[in-house]
């Protein structure tokens, strides 16, 4: 039996899914490496680029054009906060979450007016992470719920 495969067959053999590309911003090179570990288990997803700082992660955004972006709050030279404003000025089709020690109150005021589209405590990275990039590259949001102030 001769069977003849047409261009249409042969795309099937490829991979199913497009490849996630994600770029990674913490100025902690361990933290950056646990991150790239957690997410580059789910098949198909990368760690296209890393930056240790806010500076380095607009001209990383820039330049590999990530699919989603992990980005640290406290880091030296340009803060996450600055570093996700002008990003999603200059890119908003790519979405941020911000990944960081502690999601004060404070900074829930930033995460709708910055195009900001999730957040994760690096505490929860791994019970949110993962969950967090598949709920923004759906077009959704993440954040965690706030928690009410103790008196």
């Amino acid at each position: 039996m001769n069977m003849v495969m047409t261009p249409h067959d042969s795309a099937k053999t490829e991979s199913p899914k497009p490849r996630i590309r994600v770029l990674i911003v913490d100025d902690h090179e361990v933290m950056r490496l646990g991150i790239r570990n957690l997410l580059e288990l789910r098949p198909g997803w990368s760690v296209c680029a890393e930056a240790n700082n806010g500076q380095e992660a607009v001209e990383k955004t820039l330049q590999y054009r990530p699919d989603v972006i992990i980005m640290d709050i406290t880091m030296p030279v340009m803060n996450g906060l600055e570093a996700a404003s002008q990003i999603t000025k200059k890119e908003p089709q790519i979405p941020v979450i911000l990944f960081s020690l502690n999601l004060s109150d404070d900074l829930y005021r930033h995460f709708r007016t910055d195009g900001i589209r999730g957040a994760v405590a690096k505490g929860d990275a791994a019970r949110d992470l993962v969950l967090a990039v598949e709920t923004v590259l759906e077009g959704g949001t993440f954040f965690p719920d706030q928690k009410p102030r103790s008196s």
